[in-house]
């Protein structure tokens, strides 16, 4: 199934969260236990104060967005890599 993955730069908050993060990476391995996530975020406007403070989490964990990152034609070429790469992963 093709999932659409939102671009970097988008703004977000997590349910249950109280903080809005902001995407900066996608089909991220957390290296601590090799677990494969949708995404990686840092902490919004702050951004990435400490690699050990990255968020990682799955599509569907997202409660609001608030913004859509940046698309164009270079966004599109990545998603079809991303959505065919997340096939391979059997997820």
């Amino acid at each position: 199934m093709l999932k659409e993955f939102y671009p970097l730069g988008s703004v977000v908050r997590l349910k249950n969260g109280t903080k809005r993060i902001m995407i900066c990476g996608r089909l991220q391995m957390r290296e601590s236990d090799q677990k494969i996530f949708d995404y990686c975020a840092c902490y919004y406007p702050e951004g990435i104060i400490e690699p050990k403070d990255l968020f990682f989490f799955q599509h569907e964990d997202i409660d609001v967005v608030y913004f859509l990152g940046y698309r164009d034609k270079e966004e599109e070429m990545i998603q079809r890599f991303i959505q065919t790469r997340n096939e391979e992963l059997g997820r």
